[in-house]
């Protein structure tokens, strides 16, 4: 009889233990707020009669309902989508441009008409078997009059037999030889084509250009017609020797995308106008490195008048080969030995001989070059106003520079030279 008490007792506190063990070892439930079943256009599902009634926090002022500050609230979408941005439309939406491309577009709408493919067949003599060889070459050009003038570099078409111009229309055309400028790698050639179909590009002024500036190059690399590609002018003033040792002065150094094909394209700004003609790229493997060079179209303006004109660009002398810009104007750093400027006076650097024990050292004083400052009454800043003075005017013409001398600002007369152009 005890030992049966003992064991109901035992029973008994062991269920109650047992009990209690469960219940302090089940986990507890955590309530996840997962989004309601729509039976309908934002209706949540019927609540179940099991289901608590939600309770619905009161809104601090200020504050969106899921606690959120009201500028954080999603625009727009209801599936995750994207803050507004400063325009007004939603960062995903899919109609609406940045203002980067927004640029992009518009540049390339407004120019793309005015470049052309341009289409070069020539022939090579193979050195070996001793036979001509047709080869066929591409490169890019610009309408720049209704008549048919059509600009691009020289050597895209120096030594070829034939060249035809492929307009954005798809229409090509026989061009014919007008003129070339092989010292700054310009040519003009021509197509006989309705005026409508030529869209003259429009020119800037490459004075005003600053390194940094975006700039955008359409051309027709690899073949592929009217492509654009971006970038910004990585530096100024450059100076290119290209093939056959010839040397442009004031090369536009550029990092926008220029391959084989794009010679002769326009370089532009973000207003859509002409900047420069692209012409060269640095590079290893003959493809873009990051490193191209477009020709200022200032110069471009200063000898298209004369290609038309004469076929060829006459030059006055004025016997300075080289200057530097200072805040004063421009300090001569080089004359050509009997030139105009050296008969009438112009001084260039000095170069001084110093003995020193069985040495003899020299140095140049640079301090004893004259400064320009003017041309006639027009005062002169920069390389490219003195260029473009100079070069507006022809062999034999008589101005007056107006330099600085020690100190003192003294006129000096001159006459220019070169060779006198034939008159029509």
């Amino acid at each position: 009889m005890r030992i049966w008490m003992v064991c109901l007792v035992s029973a008994v506190i062991g269920g109650v233990v047992s009990a209690t063990f469960v219940r302090l070892t089940e986990p507890t439930l955590m309530h996840a707020q997962e989004p309601p079943t729509l039976n309908g256009p934002g209706l949540p599902a019927p609540r179940t009669p099991t289901q608590p009634a939600p309770t619905i926090p009161v809104k601090p002022p200020g504050q969106s309902p899921d606690g959120l500050p009201p500028t954080l609230q999603w625009q727009g979408s209801s599936h995750n989508p994207g803050p507004e941005n400063s325009f007004g439309s939603s960062f995903y939406d899919s109609d609406a441009l940045t203002p980067e491309e927004q640029v992009s577009v518009r540049v390339y709408e407004d120019v793309n008409r005015s470049v052309v493919n341009i289409t070069t067949r020539s022939v090579r003599v193979d050195n070996f078997f001793l036979q001509a060889v047709p080869e066929e070459g591409t490169g890019s050009g610009l309408v720049i009059d209704q008549a048919g003038h059509i600009l691009t570099n020289f050597h895209v078409i120096e030594d070829v037999r034939e060249v035809v111009v492929t307009l954005y229309d798809g229409e090509t055309y026989d061009a014919t030889y007008v003129g070339s400028d092989p010292v700054n790698d310009l040519a003009i050639i021509r197509i006989e084509a309705p005026a409508e179909s030529l869209i003259p590009v429009r020119m800037g002024d490459s004075a005003k250009l600053k390194v940094g500036m975006n700039v955008y190059a359409i051309g027709n690399p690899f073949g592929l017609e009217r492509t654009l590609t971006t970038g910004i002018i990585s530096s100024l003033n450059r100076s290119l020797k290209i093939h056959r040792d010839r040397t442009i002065k004031s090369i536009i150094q550029i990092d926008a995308a220029v391959n084989p094909g794009n010679s002769g394209g326009p370089l532009l700004d973000s207003h859509g106008r002409m900047i420069g003609i692209n012409t060269a790229i640095y590079s290893a493997t003959g493809q873009s490195s990051g490193v191209g060079f477009a020709i200022p179209v200032n110069l471009a303006k200063r000898v298209i008048p004369q290609l038309i004109r004469h076929g060829r660009v006459i030059r006055p002398e004025i016997g300075i080969s080289r200057v530097y810009e200072t805040e004063d104007g421009l300090l001569v750093a080089q004359l050509v030995p009997g030139g105009p400027a050296e008969l009438a006076g112009i001084r260039g650097p000095q170069t001084l001989r110093e003995r020193r024990g069985p040495f003899v050292v020299e140095r140049t004083d640079r301090t004893a070059a004259d400064t320009i400052t003017h041309v006639d009454d027009e005062k002169i800043s920069t390389v490219d106003d003195f260029l473009g003075d100079i070069e507006s005017r022809n062999p034999g013409d008589t101005i007056t520079l107006t330099i600085l001398r020690d100190g003192k600002s003294i006129q000096v007369p001159m006459r220019l030279g070169g060779e006198v152009p034939p008159k029509k």
